[in-house]
């Protein structure tokens, strides 16, 4: 397995080159570290392909800097792509290494939580075919060196099965606890003819029966529990669960996304907002 870590010489780009080395120790995978420049553009102005080249070189300086925070148990390589677009860049560059998950940080700027998605992570959020882990702003400073357990948003929406599936096998792999979660948020409830109790009941049912389908999958030597929270928006439903080190989200792409391409939903972008753990949006098709 392998992880592709879209470097920037930034803190941000350190707090993703942090979750690459949390995830690939404990899931055995191999780091590629990688940085996408643009092509020379100048043509005939100026020759042997100048901008590209220091460019390159610089991109080689920042990527040998960043391989240094890499620890000895970690394999990781570094690499360089030249693209005209960044975020199509990084996708081909992770699609030519065969990597199942690329991991940004966040591009800093944001007001609320320590997420703050910027164009190229956006673009990637929204159209990538393989998993997109997003590290918050300070991931560099967890004290966590492995994961310490798996939380999945669970749903009844098309493609709950395969995130549920996701979630499953990165629990197994990992080797860590697995929690299943139905957010209930009251601003999104469907109208009055519903009351707040009826509408967490049936969460609670569907809970319980998205737990029995996982514990039937497990092979019995991960723990799963479930809960269902209910506040007054997304982000009030998220606070109220209790995070620690070493916890990450799964997510599963909008029912908007094209097959096997992500597109982040609504709800997973108001949880952006607060979530201070890592999250991996999975693609209909799952993780590779």
């Amino acid at each position: 397995m392998k992880i592709y870590v879209a470097y920037l010489a930034t803190d941000g780009g350190r707090d993703a080159v942090a979750l690459g080395v949390q995830l690939a120790r404990t899931l055995g995978a191999e780091l590629a570290l990688g940085m996408v420049v643009p092509p020379d553009h100048t043509g005939s102005f100026v020759s042997g392909d100048l901008t590209s080249q220091v460019l390159t070189e610089q991109a080689d300086a920042w990527l040998a800097q960043a391989k240094t925070l890499v620890p000895d148990d970690v394999t990781a390589s570094t690499q360089v792509g030249v693209h005209d677009s960044i975020a199509g860049g990084i996708i081909a560059e992770a699609e030519r290494i065969g990597a199942s998950i690329v991991v940004t940080g966040a591009t800093g700027g944001g007001l609320l939580g320590r997420h703050s998605l910027g164009p190229v992570v956006n673009d990637l959020i929204h159209s990538a075919p393989m998993a997109v882990a997003l590290a918050p702003r300070g991931q560099r400073h967890s004290k966590a060196e492995r994961v310490r357990s798996v939380t999945c948003a669970v749903g009844a929406r098309p493609g709950a099965a395969e995130l549920l599936d996701a979630a499953i096998a990165g629990a197994e792999r990992a080797g860590v606890p697995l929690r299943l979660v139905s957010l209930i948020a009251v601003d999104l409830m469907p109208g009055p003819q519903q009351s707040d109790d009826g509408k967490l009941d049936e969460a609670r049912r569907h809970s319980l029966e998205v737990l029995d389908e996982a514990r039937g999958k497990l092979s019995g030597s991960v723990e799963v529990t479930s809960a269902v929270v209910l506040g007054d928006t997304v982000e009030d439903a998220v606070n109220s669960l209790d995070w620690h080190p070493g916890d990450v989200i799964l997510v599963g792409s909008s029912r908007l996304a094209a097959p096997r391409r992500l597109f982040l939903g609504s709800t997973a972008a108001k949880m952006l907002r607060v979530l201070d753990v890592p999250m991996i949006v999975v693609p209909r098709a799952g993780i590779s």
